[in-house]
This record gives C-alpha cells, structure tokens and sequence, in this order.
C-alpha cells in the first residue's frame, strides 16, 4: 500500500492510499480521486520522501515538526471536515426536494427542521428572494453515503 501527498487545484493537501502509483494514475485519470473538502477532481501528487526500514537502523529521531503555516492549514481542514459530519449528522437530507421543503418550513406548512439538499443556483436565489436563508455547501462524495 502506498500512501502519497497529494494536492488539490484549490490547494488543499491530503492523504490518498493506493495499492501502486499506477493504481493512482489510473484512478486519478478516470476522476476517481477526489479532495475531500471540496470535492475538487483535479489533483495532482506532491513529491515526498519514501520510508525506509532498514534492519539495524539507529533509534527513530522525533518527526521533525510541521511548519507552523502547515500545521494550522492541516488543523483548519479537519476542523472543516468536521463541522461538515456534525452537519451532515443533524439535518435531513431531503435531495432534490429541498426548494420545496424549505418553502414549506419558512412559511409554517411542516414543522421546524434542519434540512440539506439540491437546489440549483436559480432555485437558490428564488429561495432568497422569498426571504430563505439557504447556503451552497460542497460535500465531498466521501460524505455522501454512511456516515461513519
């Protein structure tokens, strides 16, 4: 298994695990491979340093630590990628019928709650100009089946 660095168009950095670099290529060429906070298709590998292990090796040296811009770009990530399951985890996902279902909760037809959906730019602004608070949210396909 190999495990490489990759990159995104949108600059987001991330971890991919493959079974070989052509597994990668293959993958990747068919937009297989995707970033997981904003589902960008374009990635691409970024150079890393293969690990050894050799028998007889000297004691393990502490990891030298993360630039500090790095650290906190890995650490805004997954704090994205965790409000991003808290908001998968407490609405309900109503497809494409959200322009309807929103309509019917902002004007009392069905009780208060949170919902997410699909709703075209057009639908989305129609949505605003009834007074409709409604938000674009890319989610990674990795979200979009069983939240584990």
């Amino acid at each position: 298994m190999k495990v490489l660095n990759l990159r995104c168009a949108n600059g987001h950095g991330f971890e991919g695990w493959f079974a070989s670099d052509d597994e990668f290529m293959d993958q990747n060429g068919r937009g297989l491979v995707e970033c997981p906070l904003c589902a960008d298709h374009v990635v691409t590998r970024m150079p890393s340093a293969p690990r050894l292990n050799l028998s007889g090796a000297r004691e393990p040296s502490a990891p030298a630590a993360a630039p500090p811009a790095e650290a906190a770009a890995v650490d805004l990530q997954a704090r994205w990628l965790g409000a991003v399951r808290q908001l998968l985890e407490r609405t309900e996902d109503v497809g494409a019928r959200f322009p309807e279902e929103a309509r019917k909760i902002h004007y009392g037809e069905v009780p208060h709650r949170g919902i997410r959906g699909q709703a075209t730019p057009d639908e989305r602004e129609a949505l605003r100009d009834e007074g409709i608070e409604v938000m674009a949210l890319p989610v990674p396909d990795a979200f979009k089946g069983t939240i584990q």
